[in-house]
């Protein structure tokens, strides 16, 4: 990092993440990679499974045990107090809870008396309907006092937070990635990923390639993208879908799939998967600012993703046009897909520019600067005010229960970060 971005950082900083897969994951792993880097002790407490664990320790966070479901429900007393506990053992300087579930329990269990950033990775109240949203909402509303900032990973995550009457101290960091690991991927690449990829035997080797990558659930919303490729196949002789993931809908979305559509499992490096791309595809829900769209963008490769919180703000200009369609909208979805695919022209045009502006807008190494230098701040305000009142207890009050719990999104992502580190305060 370059001595100008450099800023003082605090001594320990415990993220809370009840997602242990995911773009959360990646966006915790690479903080932590580039606190420790700066001579910080980043704890990263999560639950036991996924690959966070494992990324976030070879990254050089200490892992600690986290148990936590990822609804909110009966076991949210237990959960909030173990939080609790562990913010007295690990005694950090700054809390930075990722994802709703964690922000749940963080919010609850702390009340204001540490440093606290949250950060939603797309907001629950988007993941629901009826009175579930409702409540969920409400508690967002609420809990937003008890959190120094609201950190969001775009401008349109923020705004549809405060229009949804959310009233916090916000930040904006964009999304970032690692454009070392990600980057252009030329014919040769494509080629030899093609040969090397288990799933891809018996592709033909010119074959027109739509990559899906993302958890196997109703967020990422590879239901639609399957009512969307009979029309693509239709129109596109030689077309194939790959669909890069695993998750709850697995065995439905098999038993749905029309032809010519594989199912290659989760990835633990999914560049190959970009790399062996023609075009990539994320037809989302909801989002904040997903990264697979940043991930490929940065491999040279153009993506079709749904008007969802955050994407717009992602794109390259010029490339909504022919890359955003709305969600839930097959016909729309398919329309884009064969479009790209029918025009090996336009999408070298996309791919040169989608890479370049990766680069020179998304990287990871922005968004770290970006958040130590929030960090920063809520500490020097945190010095500047009164003393606080005494340490959470080890076994919080919880407010009484008035009907069911706020859902956690099933993935809101991702990565979260300025320029993409853009910070905006309100």
């Amino acid at each position: 990092m370059p001595d100008n971005e450099r800023t003082a950082a605090p001594r320990t900083v415990l993220h809370l993440s009840q997602p242990v897969e995911g773009g959360v994951a990646r966006v915790v792993t690479d903080l932590v990679r580039a606190q420790t880097e700066e001579g910080m002790r980043a704890v990263v407490a999560c639950p036991p499974g996924g690959s966070l664990s494992r990324d976030a320790a070879a990254a050089g966070a200490e892992v600690v045990p986290w148990p936590a479901s990822r609804e909110p429900g009966p076991g949210l007393a237990g959960e909030t107090a173990r939080a609790a506990r562990l913010v007295r053992r690990i005694g950090p300087d700054l809390v930075h809870a990722h994802s709703a579930k964690a922000g749940l329990a963080a919010r609850l269990a702390l009340r204001g008396r540490v440093p606290t950033v949250h950060q939603p990775h797309a907001w629950s109240f988007d993941a629901v309907g009826g009175a579930t949203a409702r409540l969920a909402l409400h508690w967002e509303r609420l809990a937003a006092r008890w959190a120094d900032r609201v950190l969001c990973v775009s401008e349109d995550e923020r705004r549809h937070g405060l229009e949804a009457g959310v009233h916090a101290r916000w930040e904006v960091i964009r999304n970032g990635v690692d454009t070392d690991r990600f980057r252009p991927a030329y014919a040769d690449a494509r080629a030899r990923a093609r040969v090397t990829l288990p799933a891809l035997d018996g592709l033909p080797p010119h074959a027109s390639l739509v990559v899906c990558v993302g958890r196997l659930c109703r967020q990422k919303g590879q239901d639609v993208l399957l009512r969307a490729w009979p029309e693509v196949a239709g129109r596109v002789p030689d077309a194939w879908l790959v669909l890069v993931g695993d998750g709850p809908q697995r065995r439905e979305l098999g038993g749905a799939a029309p032809r010519r559509v594989l199912f290659a499992g989760a990835a633990d490096d999914t560049v190959p998967w970009y790399a062996a791309a023609d075009v990539v595809v994320l037809p989302s829900r909801w989002e904040g600012m997903a990264l697979v769209p940043l991930e490929a963008m940065a491999c040279g490769r153009p993506v079709v993703m749904t008007q969802v919180t955050g994407a717009a703000e992602s794109l390259p200009p010029g490339h909504a046009a022919h890359c955003l369609v709305p969600p839930e909208h097959p016909a729309a979805l398919a329309r884009a897909l064969t479009g790209l695919l029918a025009d090996p022209g336009l999408r070298r045009d996309l791919e040169r520019q989608a890479a370049d502006h990766v680069r020179s807008a998304f990287d990871v190494r922005r968004t770290a600067a970006g958040v130590a230098r929030l960090y920063e701040e809520v500490l020097a305000e945190r010095r500047a005010a009164p003393a606080p009142g005494p340490a959470p207890s080890t076994e919080p009050s919880l407010p009484p229960h008035r009907g069911p719990s706020p859902r956690t999104p099933d993935e809101p992502s991702v990565l979260p970060h300025t320029e993409s580190t853009e910070r905006t305060r309100r």
